[in-house]
């Protein structure tokens, strides 16, 4: 079994600081991870789990009105920002498993 696309849309602002401060996406992804993990523990032949999505996008349903990925697009500038569920997907990842604790702090 494959999870090809798992994630939330939010009204993802960016702050004064130039951050995406999206902890109710981080709060989603990790229950959803966690169940993976449950899911893998019980038997269930889970080979991966993608997020949907990388960057944020027009959405069929949604147009431009929500933000769906773990990475802002300034769709005037095209620059891109990491959320802080980017960071917090990168932590799973990079360290084999979720965090303790995130946001740190």
């Amino acid at each position: 079994m494959l999870i090809t696309e798992n994630g939330a849309a939010y009204d993802d602002d960016m702050d004064p600081e130039g951050q995406v401060r999206d902890l109710d996406r981080i709060r989603f992804l990790d229950q959803h991870v966690r169940a993976a993990w449950q899911a893998i523990q019980a038997g269930i032949d889970l080979r991966g789990y993608f997020v949907w999505s990388l960057l944020d996008n027009f959405e069929w349903a949604q147009g431009y009105a929500k933000r769906f990925g773990i990475v802002h697009v300034d769709y005037e500038t095209q620059r891109r920002t990491w959320k802080d569920s980017a960071h917090w997907y990168r932590d799973v990842i990079s360290g084999g498993g979720i965090p303790a604790r995130w946001p740190a702090g």
